[in-house]
């Protein structure tokens, strides 16, 4: 029977108009949802909607204002961000739209040092399969800066994989890409995550990409407006 890896109750956020000038801004208001484990949940929207403020609600990267996520059966508020942070090594993975690659590490360092924080053995070797698997066992030796946008997103799918995580938190993953591009960096993040079996949470604009998924949200205004 599948379990829930994921549940949000009542999720707001606001935040102080800026400069203080006026009524706090609500970022996100009474969202709730679940995912199951192996479940691939996109979130869609226009721009401004929510989209990225939940999910780093739902990763643990930010606190709400009210409600209440649970990762793995554990509640995120009563975790303080070292808790919150153990929570998630070696369960979940990242992949943003801004690659979010260390610039001074190569792209095998790069991978290296998530398994190593992850506690993994044979970092090195499995560092090096997971960029194989991308295909840029070539590349391994190269900084971020020598790799084109495309390669470094490869990069950052080697990281978030390389764990095995549980579940993976991908936000507009195609949003810095051409169309060519973006779609091979899809195929291979649906091979990916069809292999490790996790459970997904995409953030796009991308109705193509979205329709790649079990299930579809859609976020208007900070609420969940309507569900496909």
């Amino acid at each position: 029977m599948e379990h829930t890896v994921l549940q949000a109750q009542s999720l707001s956020k606001t935040v102080a108009a800026p400069h203080g000038d006026g009524p706090d801004l609500s970022l996100l208001d009474d969202v709730s949802l679940s995912v199951s484990a192996g479940e691939a949940v996109a979130v869609i929207g226009p721009s401004g909607a929510g989209k990225s403020t939940l999910l780093g609600l739902l990763a643990g990267l930010d606190q709400s204002t009210d409600g209440s996520v649970e990762m793995f059966g554990a509640s995120l508020n009563a975790l303080d961000e070292d808790g919150r942070a153990a929570l998630r090594r070696g369960r979940v993975g990242f992949v943003f739209q801004n690659f979010q690659l260390l610039p001074g590490l190569s792209a095998q360092e790069n991978v290296k040092l998530t398994l190593e924080l992850a506690g993994t053995a044979n970092s090195d070797a499995r560092a090096a399969e997971a960029l194989a698997a991308v295909g840029l066992a070539e590349r391994a030796q190269h900084v971020p800066a020598q790799l084109s946008g495309g390669e470094q997103q490869r990069v950052a799918l080697a990281r978030a994989f390389a764990v095995k995580p549980q579940l993976l938190f991908a936000d507009e993953p195609t949003g810095n890409l051409d169309q060519a591009t973006g779609e091979t960096i899809a195929d291979q993040l649906f091979a990916l995550r069809d292999q490790s079996g996790c459970a997904l949470v995409l953030v796009t604009h991308d109705s193509t990409l979205a329709a790649r998924c079990d299930r579809r949200l859609v976020m208007r205004g900070g609420r969940l407006d309507a569900a496909d």
